[in-house]
């Protein structure tokens, strides 16, 4: 064991989420002292307010830059052999469907970057060019609801556990002895440096707690924008979903059925053991911008800040969500459009400019590692992205790795690469939220 990692001490800001609980779980599989890694988070893992912890997520393998395929590819062997995280991938395949001339122009070139990939892709995805062959993928679709529509079929592609895997994760973390701080004590507040003000030793958090380190890594998801200055590099957005409740019998009928996703409508999950459905629509993401001075800045400024649904609970989503979940329920779902729909909730990412991660050693702390940057299609890196996070540590990553994650300022990260810019809560009639938050009495 090397010498650096027995004696190293590493502090995972937001280690409750995706990012921060796989690099605290690596950092352990990699041989760091237990007692020398220490996670903090506003709640406990698998943290309430972050995206990951979730009843599902996506698993596929799609191409949006670079190094999607290598990640893509680690991340579906993990999923699929660790011992940790297999129960929690749901192998019944994914439908993209596209029904308009620009949406199905889009997918065939998606396909196409999937067969030239040279990966053996070609064995495990299969162009659908017909509502006849959708169906026989996905007979409870309703034909004139998929009217003209085109689909590519990934076999090794599902859904996964979400919250169930980042809670195997904390239990795993707990076994071994990782040292924990929630609530103020786990809340970050600003980091500590040496006497040369740039060296990073360490942060202290709300409540005052000052906690010491050799390294500290910042993962806090969409709130890592608000917590220190990113020069405008993340843009955190909201999405949203709901869920309907199904009989026993209706459940039986769609258990093992593929994710089906339409760029234009929306997607859902088939039902979990309980017999819930959670359907989610597709848009380019709600912002909720105020003035805001994260540390590092020198007056406040226009920042997209989150609202936790966790600590206020009576929040809703915009009138135009409901309109488009219903729109999505009635499209893949329509036997069941007349369902109450219960867990209405936003689920907030953060983008980055060319949708590829932040992961990088902040140009103005030594020792202060930003990992962020989701672009919301990091859930599926859970087994493997700590593990680049630990080798940015070390010194070890790979450059291509390097590059794509690399501080770069400029850029629109409020469109990212997405089909049109965020819209503002503020602007959304319906949005119903009340003033004051509920906090949750939290162990310390």
């Amino acid at each position: 064991m090397a010498t650096s990692r027995v004696n190293t001490k590493v502090i995972v800001v937001g280690g409750g989420g995706t990012i921060g609980s796989s690099t605290a779980l690596h950092l352990i599989r990699f041989g760091y002292m237990p007692s020398n890694v220490t996670v903090l988070d506003t709640y406990p893992i698998p943290s309430a307010q972050s995206a990951g912890n979730d009843l599902n997520k996506i698993m596929g393998i799609r191409l949006r830059n670079k190094v999607d395929l290598q990640l893509s590819l680690e991340a579906r062997d993990m999923w699929k052999n660790d011992e940790l995280f297999k129960p929690f991938f749901h192998n019944t395949g994914r439908l993209d469907c596209e029904g308009t001339e620009k949406g199905i122009a889009s997918l065939r070139q998606q396909y196409q970057d999937l067969i030239d990939a040279g990966a053996g892709l070609e064995k495990t995805n299969e162009w659908l060019d017909s509502e006849d062959a959708i169906l026989a993928k996905m007979p409870l679709l309703q034909r004139d609801n998929i009217e003209g529509w085109k689909a590519i079929f990934s076999k090794d592609g599902g859904w996964l556990a979400a919250g169930k895997a980042i809670n195997a994760i904390g239990e795993e973390l707990r076994s071994q002895g990782v040292k924990f701080g929630f609530g103020g004590a786990g809340s970050f507040k600003q980091p500590l440096f040496a006497d040369d003000g740039m060296t990073c030793v360490g942060i202290e958090t709300v409540d005052g707690t000052k906690y010491y380190a050799d390294k500290v890594v910042l993962a806090a998801g969409a709130w890592s924008p608000t917590l220190v200055d990113l020069d405008d590099q993340c843009c955190s957005k909201a999405w949203v979903y709901a869920m309907i409740q199904l009989s026993p019998s209706e459940a039986a009928e769609y258990k093992n059925s593929p994710i089906v996703y339409n760029g234009d409508i929306g997607f859902f999950f088939e039902p979990n053991e309980d017999g819930v459905v959670k359907v989610c629509d597709e848009f380019p993401g709600f912002t909720r911008f105020k003035q805001h001075q994260p540390y590092g800045a020198d007056r406040p400024k226009r920042i997209s800040v989150p609202r936790s649904h966790a600590k206020h609970p009576a929040d809703t989503y915009p009138d135009a969500s409901e309109k488009s979940i219903r729109r999505a329920i009635s499209t893949f779902l329509p036997r069941f459009a007349d369902k109450e729909l219960f867990n209405r909730a936003l689920c907030w990412c953060t983008d980055t400019a060319d949708a590829s991660l932040l992961i990088c050693e902040h140009p103005k702390w030594k020792n202060f590692i930003l990992a962020t940057g989701d672009s919301g299609h990091t859930f599926k890196l859970l087994p493997i992205i700590g593990k680049h996070v630990v080798e940015l540590l070390e010194g070890n990553l790979a450059e291509d790795l390097a590059h794509a994650w690399r501080w770069r300022p400029g850029g629109d990260a409020l469109k990212s690469r997405r089909a049109a810019p965020a819209k503002d809560l503020a602007d959304m009639p319906g949005w119903n939220h009340d003033d004051t938050s509920q906090q949750v009495k939290l162990p310390r």
